[in-house]
């Protein structure tokens, strides 16, 4: 299932042409969906409908799938039923946001609306709710997973649960999202603002580390941007994610020679299928560098989890083999060639037996 990043839009806080604004620079690096909250009804049936159709055309317009969020008073507001979904086929959306669980066969029923409409399910319950979804037979194709956003410091999922939640639709071949926070976007749908991300360890990292961790798990097919506005940069950063494996960011060391850099960077790394705790080893580069050599150097020191190292001319038939450091060891047949940054020592979990994986400085 090929991956997305999105972002979101909160046209009852936002201004038009700041959203139509924010949507083109989006929509220049890359992505694809957008979440987008309806949450109230102030100025009547007639004037939501023309504000969400105007956003969603001009969305549509551009490339994006949108999803609505629908809290359940909106049906109440707009006096429309879930049986009849046609305001939101209308206002031009492509599928709604359930956060509330009916008895599972009208969530089957409604993926069967006459007008091709998502219907995604909230991912932040560890029950069996969709799998008793399932058991009513849905248009599986057109049931999406979503995890929830938290806006309050400290109420974000613990990873251990986001995990639990998110291989249930996983395994079921459900396509999947959750929330990232950018550092710089100052609102979402509601008063506080500490941040939209769906996992609580994420909340205070750079945007960029966050989606490389939510990808390593590969449970998460799409990436959205919880609150808004993030930059130009952020948007940027994210671009350059590689959504497929896990491109570790490096401190190189001053004494780094040219056959080590070579290594590094100019290679397609993967973790050997019979592992090790110590180490992962990438061992097919020892084998196209052998006849290289290379001096020791910055190989009396105590290796730390997450350091970068390679076998000098001490390591015989080991030589010019590359290991990410997991647990301390000394070594004085390695060279440590630089560390992966502390903010993505997290990803390290993620690395398997045959797990590919690059490196950028």
């Amino acid at each position: 299932m090929k991956r997305r990043l999105g972002l979101s839009v909160y046209p009852d806080n936002s201004d038009f042409n700041k959203d139509k604004e924010y949507l083109d620079l989006a929509a220049k690096y890359g992505f694809s969906r957008i979440f987008m909250s309806m949450l109230e009804v102030k100025d009547g049936k007639e004037a939501v409908f023309n504000k969400f159709k105007n956003i969603i055309g001009y969305a549509k317009e551009i490339g994006f799938e949108v999803i609505l969020d629908i809290a359940p008073n909106i049906f109440d507001a707009l006096e429309i039923s879930y049986d009849d979904l046609s305001f939101f086929s209308e206002v031009g959306a492509d599928g709604i946001r359930l956060d509330v669980a009916f008895d599972s066969n009208k969530e089957a029923m409604l993926s069967f609306n006459p007008y091709n409409l998502i219907i995604e399910l909230n991912m932040s319950n560890d029950v069996a709710y969709l799998n008793n979804i399932l058991t009513y037979q849905p248009n599986k194709p057109f049931i999406y997973g979503c995890h929830n956003f938290y806006p309050q410091d400290g109420s974000a999922l613990p990873l251990d649960f986001f995990t639990s939640c998110s291989e249930r639709f996983k395994k079921e071949g459900i396509r999947t999202a959750a929330f990232i926070n950018s550092q710089v976007g100052t609102f979402g749908p509601w008063d506080i603002n500490d941040g939209l991300p769906t996992v609580e360890i994420h909340r205070k990292l750079p945007v960029e580390v966050q989606a490389k961790h939510l990808f390593a798990t590969g449970l998460i097919d799409d990436v959205i941007i919880g609150n808004a506005y993030a930059s130009e940069e952020e948007l940027k950063a994210l671009s350059e994610v590689n959504r497929y494996q896990t491109v570790f960011k490096v401190e190189l060391v001053d004494d780094i020679n040219d056959v080590e850099k070579e290594i590094l960077f100019k290679n397609q790394h993967f973790r050997r299928g019979d592992i090790t705790s110590q180490m992962i080893r990438s061992t097919e580069v020892r084998k196209k560098y052998k006849e290289k050599d290379n001096n020791p150097h910055d190989n009396e020191l105590m290796f730390k989890r997450g350091d970068i190292v390679i076998g000098n001319d001490k390591f015989g038939k080991y030589k010019n083999e590359l290991q990410i450091v997991l647990e301390d060891h000394k070594d004085n047949r390695k060279n440590k060639v630089g560390k992966i940054i502390d903010d993505e020592l997290i990803l390290l979990d993620y690395v398997k037996p045959w797990s590919k994986f690059k490196f950028n400085e």
